[in-house]
């Protein structure tokens, strides 16, 4: 890697990071769209797999960001242990069926394009701030295995830490937003653990472990983020505890919707539509 990509890979670092700990997103969501571009420019990975790596190598990262923003919010009791307890088991089977079986066969423009759409809807459901119903509550253990099952397997397709979802589910069933951030960083170690094993199991007999790959993991580009972001993180995690919770979830969505049609865009570009800008 050159200096232009060593500093911008510190700069992505110290941004992921800093937003991980203030969202409880884990910063795959921040990291994927740049590392993609910056991968593509600098022709750092097999071009056919740019996505894949970009998505593994940010999964990755989210285990050592999720560690420093998950002590941070659990210094400040945000943490609801139990909720991580019944995810976990979910989590685990999701995101090792993802990145062993179901990743390997998806293309850069279906990547793209699934992440995009979830990530659009989750900046939705953000923005639109809909109250839930006084009466809704968490499932019960079997429902939150279920959930945990979802969870596990999209953010392993699109390699984020599983705020994105975790944190409108558990709004929406009456957990406050606080509590509920402070909760998704710690839900993103075991995604992110059980992701990043079946990456290098997945794509071990494609890219075995050559040129920086480990699998589908780019390990250079992965010591030079969690440099910064395990930094950063715990800086992030102290204003979400000081920060009024209406702007942060209009910080949340705002951010989603932004990385949502960067990812949108690399999607329709992949399918062959020129795009002027």
């Amino acid at each position: 890697m050159n200096l232009i990509t060593v500093l911008s890979l510190l700069c992505l670092g110290c941004f992921s990071g800093f937003m991980a700990g203030l969202l409880g997103v884990g910063g795959g969501m921040i990291i994927v769209p740049f590392l993609t571009l910056l991968f593509t420019m600098q022709q750092l990975v097999v071009p056919e797999y740019v996505v894949h790596s970009a998505i593994a190598t940010a999964m990755a990262t989210i285990i050592f960001t999720s560690m420093s923003s998950m002590r941070a919010h659990h210094k400040r009791g945000g943490v609801i242990w139990s909720i991580v307890a019944q995810f976990t088991p979910g989590i685990i089977l999701g995101g090792f069926l993802s990145g062993t079986v179901i990743f390997r066969w998806l293309d850069m423009a279906w990547l793209s394009l699934v992440f995009a759409v979830f990530v659009l809807y989750s900046s939705y459901n953000m923005m639109s701030n809909k109250k839930p119903k006084p009466s809704r509550q968490l499932p019960g253990w079997f429902g939150m295995v279920c959930v945990g099952v979802g969870i596990g397997l999209v953010s392993g397709l699109v390699g984020a830490g599983g705020g994105f979802l975790s944190v409108p589910f558990m709004v929406w069933s009456n957990v406050p937003l606080k509590k509920a951030v402070s909760t998704s960083a710690a839900i993103g170690f075991p995604i992110a653990v059980a992701n990043s094993i079946a990456y290098i199991v997945g794509g071990w007999n494609l890219l075995g472990m050559r040129d920086g790959m480990i699998g589908y993991l780019y390990w250079p580009a992965l010591l030079v983020l969690i440099a910064m972001s395990m930094i950063f993180a715990p800086i992030g995690a102290k204003y979400a505890h000081t920060l009024p919770v209406d702007k942060l979830k209009k910080i949340f969505a705002c951010l989603l919707f932004f990385i949502a049609l960067m990812m949108l865009r690399q999607s329709l570009q992949e399918f062959g539509f020129h795009l002027p800008i």
